[in-house]
């Protein structure tokens, strides 16, 4: 997965998480349909839910500020000086 892939698909899930964690919302939608049984449980998914999407934010991020640096040290290694007279 691409770091692109893995910051968006964090962010997606860190915001899905957040607005879930509005718990008066979610269990209004869970009441409507029936569900509301499962809200006692909602903190056992979603805390984790926001931890592992988070985390996936920092991986991408990490990823690219490393393939950044990779880059850079090769564009340098690869360069040769030349002097003008």
């Amino acid at each position: 997965m691409s770091e692109a892939a893995l910051i968006k698909s964090g962010v997606i899930g860190a915001v899905i998480a957040a607005i879930c964690c509005a718990t008066p919302i979610l269990v209004i939608a869970l009441g409507a349909v029936g569900l509301s049984a499962l809200a006692g449980y909602l903190d056992y998914v979603l805390l984790p839910a926001l931890a592992i999407c988070l985390g996936m934010v920092g991986y991408g991020l990490y990823k690219r500020r490393h393939q950044a640096a990779a880059c850079c040290e090769t564009d340098s290694a690869n360069k040769t000086t030349t002097t003008r007279k």
